[in-house]
């Protein structure tokens, strides 16, 4: 039967089918699959990141959908992302912006469209549950979220009353390195684990970073990212901005073998089933188990 939920945009909406779906990000065709859901068409990236099982068509970069190609395969539902993070500074207003025209243009065709916003694993548990609602399917709702939400409540008991200490999380992209806040996907997880992200004491760091900036506040682990199409690129950015530099090698982190390259399947896109093995590896890298 249909089934009315609130989105994360605040929206009333009711799914009265759910034969024919199409989601506008990867992540997001993973989370419906991952629901018992199958799909007639996808953005781009689920096919690229997360390929999904689904004979779905493709229907464009989630940030340039292609409204053509998604009415024609006549669909009862469509997700979208409520969420400008993703991609950086205009660019990501501009995808979201883009998103709100286009839902406006498939909800004129009488075309059911949802929203969801997911940067953490309560995020995403509150999607998939959403999702689950839609198809019925509570062993999918078991596996995919109640599992890994007990898995990750044990990793984060195992960490109370420990000290992790300082941290940050470098991301590195092509043209630099940036530095993730405790808001972030990987910046809520570490302080789900106790970790003190330094960029919450020295916001300057989130705006300017600098290896002098980095030198001064000495993170006792260091965990880095790397973002984009060529990690090779981004690995020559973060050479030439940072672990060429000779006072690199006087951090605490680097003397102490504490940085760490983190796997972009688990931290650059959404984890979704596999986020608790995201905590895992954080966990153990803070507190060496």
């Amino acid at each position: 039967g249909a089934y009315t939920f609130t989105d994360d945009l605040g929206r009333e909406v009711t799914v009265a089918s759910h034969n024919r779906v199409v989601a506008g990000m990867g992540s997001f065709a993973n989370v419906w699959e991952l629901a018992g859901g199958t799909l007639v068409g996808a953005s781009d990236d689920a096919f690229s990141d997360y390929h999904i099982a689904s004979d779905a068509q493709k229907i464009g970069d989630f940030s340039s959908l292609n409204a053509e190609s998604i009415i024609a395969l006549n669909p009862d539902f469509v997700i979208l992302t409520g969420s400008s993070s993703g991609r950086g500074g205009g660019v990501a207003q501009t995808a979201l912006a883009d998103c709100v025209e286009l839902a406006d243009t498939l909800i004129a065709a009488n075309i059911p469209v949802a929203y969801f916003k997911v940067t953490t694993f309560d995020d995403y548990l509150r999607m998939l549950r959403t999702c689950c609602n839609i198809t019925g399917d509570e062993q999918a709702y078991a596996e995919n979220g109640q599992g890994p939400a007990d898995r990750i409540a044990e990793i984060c008991a195992k960490a109370e009353g420990k000290q992790a200490g300082s941290a940050v999380v470098l991301t590195t992209y092509s043209g630099g390195t940036r530095v993730q806040s405790s808001s972030t996907q990987t910046g809520t997880m570490l302080a789900d684990l106790g970790a003190q992200n330094i960029a919450d004491s020295d916001k300057g760091l989130l705006s300017d970073y600098s290896i002098e900036a980095l030198i001064q506040d000495n993170p006792q682990t260091i965990f880095l990212l790397p973002m984009g199409n060529s990690d090779g690129s981004a690995q020559q950015a973060l050479a030439e901005q940072t672990t060429q530099n000779p006072a690199w090698a006087q951090l605490d982190a680097v003397k102490n073998d504490r940085v760490v390259t983190l796997d972009p399947q688990l931290f650059q896109y959404k984890p979704n089933a596999q986020w608790d093995q995201a905590y895992q590896v954080l966990f153990d890298a803070l507190y060496g188990e």
